[in-house]
């Protein structure tokens, strides 16, 4: 699996909005279209921030992966939005987090979510990578830089 398979242009965001935690989830599920991946844009968001309760998904080191699983989700989706200025998500490090990568999936399967739960990790443990994302100027853009460090991690299987 590739991360462009579960991305969009219309899900690549530079230049979120919110300064909170919620706002930043809000505006990145509403960058899901409800009828292709999802079907209610209210259940989804819940499941998101009902996870984020449990434990703050601010990994650290400028990175949150807000993630989910809900009946309203009909297949693996994601959405990645870039801050330029940070914000406070209760990240691990107790530093502004500039990259948030959102994933949600069906409540019935843990695979693919676990998967590219995995994945979206280990790439943005690359320094470089995660730099051409903030710096970013459009969605194209990101997608374009995902593109070039997809090929530096081959998809497993």
């Amino acid at each position: 699996m590739s991360l462009l398979d579960i991305l969009s242009v219309k899900s690549a965001i530079v230049g979120l909005e919110g300064e909170t935690k919620d706002g930043i989830i809000e505006e990145l599920v509403d960058s899901l279209e409800v009828g292709a991946s999802i079907t209610d844009r209210d259940k989804v968001l819940q499941a998101v921030l009902e996870r984020e309760k449990i434990m703050s998904t601010g990994i650290g080191d400028g990175i949150a992966i807000p993630h989910g699983k809900s009946d309203a989700v009909l297949e693996l989706a994601a959405a990645l939005g870039i801050h330029k200025r940070g914000v406070d998500f209760e990240a691990l490090d107790g530093e502004p987090t500039f990259v948030f990568f959102l994933l949600v999936s069906p409540a019935s399967i843990s695979g693919p979510h676990i998967k590219a739960l995995a994945r979206i990790s280990r790439m943005l443990k690359n320094d470089g990578f995660k730099k051409k994302l903030i710096e970013s100027g459009s969605s194209e853009e990101i997608l374009e830089v995902i593109g070039e460090e997809e090929k530096n991690h081959p998809p497993a299987g």
